[in-house]
């Protein structure tokens, strides 16, 4: 890996953990406004000051979300979308490139691609050019790749989400991002076929705190390098002790009981 990519990605993932807490906040261009990312800068300043490794968003909101002051935090542009409006929600286009992520200060870069829709041919081939110019200016490159598609009966399937790692590492990817499986039997499976760190998502808002907290424990002991989670994290009463409590699970290794004290009522 050539320096720059290894600096680069030294911001987005704790150089002495080797693992990453993401958060993405990209949400708005999918599915519109959600609650808790009306205020960007409040928004970021809870998930930096909490511990959170990068931020994750579309290039318009770069400049809404920063700070001139406080923890520092990473920052992944999102460089493809789509929209709930659309007759193809699941297809995804690139809206930025690798040179706006540099000319936006972003330490790494990512896109989505759906395995199993009818486009998936042409966002495979926006993964690929995306590579290439990722691996030519040294940015890191982490692929969210989901089993979405008229086949896919089940896109939590272990063998689905393998695949879905497998073509995220296999295509150029420095960092895959995928949903968990459930178990750590089959989730360490997805871990052991793949070379590259993988990150789960957090999927759809979890009942519970704890539910949430337990899924991450559980992922991290299975050999996941971290979490890429969302409105578990933004939409929670308290996101900064939210995000500590995660920060002790990832990079620490407690315990979710250990972790769960740190947010005390809230884990109820």
């Amino acid at each position: 890996m050539q320096i720059g990519k290894t600096i680069r990605m030294e911001r987005i993932f704790n150089r002495d953990t080797g693992k990453s807490i993401v958060v993405p906040m990209d949400h708005g261009v999918s599915v519109g406004p959600l609650k808790g990312l009306e205020k960007m800068t409040q928004a970021v300043a809870d998930v930096a000051e909490g511990g959170a490794n990068a931020v994750l968003m579309h290039k318009g909101l770069v400049r809404c979300g920063h700070r001139k002051s406080g923890r520092d935090v990473g920052l992944i542009l999102h460089l493809s979308s789509s929209t709930v409006l659309s007759a193809a929600p699941n297809h995804k286009t690139l809206t930025a490139s690798v040179e706006d992520a540099i000319c936006h200060g972003a330490d790494g870069v990512s896109i989505h691609v759906n395995l199993g829709d009818d486009h998936e041919s042409q966002m495979l081939s926006d993964f690929g050019r995306v590579a290439r110019e990722a691996e030519r200016w040294g940015m890191p490159l982490l692929a969210m790749v989901y089993g979405r598609g008229p086949k896919i009966k089940n896109g939590l399937d272990p063998d689905i989400i393998a695949h879905c790692a497998r073509v995220g590492a296999e295509l150029g990817a420095d960092a895959v991002k995928v949903p968990y499986t459930g178990d750590m039997d089959s989730f360490n499976f997805v871990v052991e076929s793949c070379c590259v760190p993988v990150l789960i998502a957090g999927g759809p808002k979890t009942a519970t705190t704890l539910e949430f907290l337990q899924m991450a424990h559980d992922a991290m002991r299975a050999g996941a390098s971290g979490l890429s989670v969302g409105r578990n994290v933004f939409q929670h009463p308290t996101p900064r002790r939210l995000m500590t409590a995660l920060t002790c699970i990832v990079h620490a290794g407690m315990a979710v009981d250990h972790a769960a004290a740190v947010l005390g009522e809230a884990a109820a």
